[in-house]
């Protein structure tokens, strides 16, 4: 049995260029040996944990949806806003939720304490995502590419 302690595991840190978007991740699927290049599933593992924690304006990523993915969403705390197409719902401790391939999602803390949650998201071998606010794909196989009719960079339309 590989074991691990989430507590002794240092974050990692991301910001996108113009600071739009940005999280710090405890990555326990990496700590436990997760290799996501690998089309074992064993070395791949079937899903990934990880505990995100966005600071009091953050946004984690752009609006998006996996074409098969699915990804489960547990608060651990704070608050923070679960954004979808045409709608916002407020998320808090305790509250837990799913978002299934296909449907376009979104996490932001509008508050003013870090919001603090765990995603486990299945890990598909393939699996590509559509971004509905600048319309463009990221396309993961052979080599992850973002792309409209040609290699775009991920924050193209975003920021």
């Amino acid at each position: 049995m590989q074991k691990i302690n989430s507590d002794s595991l240092k974050p990692r840190r991301w910001r996108s260029p113009k600071r739009k978007y940005g999280a710090s991740l405890q990555e326990l699927s990496v700590a436990l040996g997760r290799d996501d290049k690998s089309t074992d599933l064993l070395a791949r593992h079937p899903f990934d944990v990880s505990i995100v924690t966005l600071a009091p304006g953050q946004t984690f990523c752009p609006l998006h949806a996996h074409d098969a993915q699915w990804e489960f969403y547990h608060v651990i705390a704070g608050q923070g806003v679960a954004r979808e197409i045409e709608s916002e719902t407020k998320v808090g401790p305790g509250d837990a939720f799913l978002f299934r391939p296909g449907e376009a999602h979104q996490l932001r803390n509008d508050s003013d304490t870090d919001f603090i949650y765990y995603v486990i998201a299945d890990n598909p071998v393939s699996d590509h995502a559509y971004y509905p606010d600048s319309k463009k794909w990221i396309v993961s196989q052979p080599e992850q590419q973002l792309i409209r009719s040609e290699p775009i960079d991920y924050f193209d339309g975003e920021e």
